[in-house]
């Protein structure tokens, strides 16, 4: 970077560690203690299971060209995490 010698022009730093540290101790906050993130990646992968569950022959003929394409994952990893 090219620091202007001008004197109208004043170069300064800030430091965010602080604030992001702050951040990140108010969303744990907000999740509180009974927070458990494993039940929430499973109901995450049992919606997504629902969600393309029952799907007629063009509904499922879609899905699968969208998985083949890559846009969704397949039904066999199921380890996916949501988008």
């Amino acid at each position: 970077m090219i620091h202007d010698r001008n004197p109208d022009h004043h170069d300064f730093e800030i430091d965010l560690t602080r604030d992001e540290v702050r951040r990140r101790a108010a969303v744990l906050g907000a999740l509180g203690d009974d927070w458990d993130p494993v039940a929430v990646l499973e109901g995450e992968q049992e919606a997504y299971r629902l969600l393309y569950s029952n799907l007629d022959a063009r509904q499922q003929q879609t899905y699968d060209r969208l998985v083949a394409a890559g846009v969704l994952p397949g039904r066999e990893g199921e380890g996916h995490a949501a988008a």
